[in-house]
């Protein structure tokens, strides 16, 4: 049977956890590159493999997603979240540090093609009457084969290049798809953090491939 839709109050607690989030990874950025922490930070995970990070950035979003779903109390959720906002804010240094050092306005270009997709795939996932459930099992298989490519480059000794990183800017728009159609017709209303959480962590693949994607353009790494 199909689960109702979620209130309105609902909805809008969710999407207030989520650029609670987003400002909280900004701040917490902004506060490690002023401070000078991000830099050693940064070229030391730049020391060993960068496809061990990519393959570290997709397991932590997969591992968050599955302990904040089964976390039965709001306290448990929070501390989830929480912890996940400081684990993405560590991972995204060497990245922002590379687009910083090679092709400033990366940043700024990513930041643009994330906010537009996740607004427009937004309005498609509210506006029509399809339910993208459907997607579930195409984004854990299109995971595992990000995986799987991931750890077949780091044995080859490889690079996964501008198309790797374009198929993996779709998968996490058809991620943001997925998670807004669970918003409206899966959780219930005392998840509002799960719910927000799963969402970042789509959003936040977008952003990162985004960001490797035009920082490639000033210069070829990875």
């Amino acid at each position: 049977m199909t689960r109702s839709k979620p209130p309105q109050v609902f909805i809008v607690r969710v999407y207030t956890h989520l650029c609670g989030a987003i400002l909280a990874v900004v701040l917490l950025e902004v506060l490690a590159f002023r401070s000078g922490i991000a830099q050693p930070i940064g070229r030391a995970m730049l020391s060993v493999s960068w496809l061990l990070v990519l393959g570290g950035f997709i397991l932590l979003g997969w591992m968050a997603r599955r302990v904040v779903y089964r976390a039965k109390s709001t306290g448990a959720q929070y501390a989830g979240l929480a912890l996940y906002v400081l684990a993405k804010t560590i991972i995204f240094i060497p990245l922002l540090y590379l687009a910083e050092s090679i092709a400033p306005g990366a940043l700024r270009h990513a930041a643009a093609v994330t906010v537009v997709g996740t607004l427009g795939l937004t309005a498609v996932a509210f506006s029509v009457k399809q339910d993208f459930r459907f997607l579930g099992a195409a984004l854990r298989w299109g995971g595992l084969v990000a995986l799987g490519l991931i750890v077949a480059a780091i044995v080859s000794s490889t690079r996964l290049g501008t198309w790797f990183d374009i198929a993996m800017i779709g998968l996490a728009g058809a991620s943001i798809l997925y998670d807004t159609s669970n918003i409206t017709r899966r959780y219930r209303g005392n998840r509002p953090v799960a719910a927000a959480l799963e969402l970042f962590a789509s959003i936040s693949l977008m952003f990162w491939y985004a960001l490797r994607l035009f920082r490639r353009h000033g210069r070829a790494y990875g």
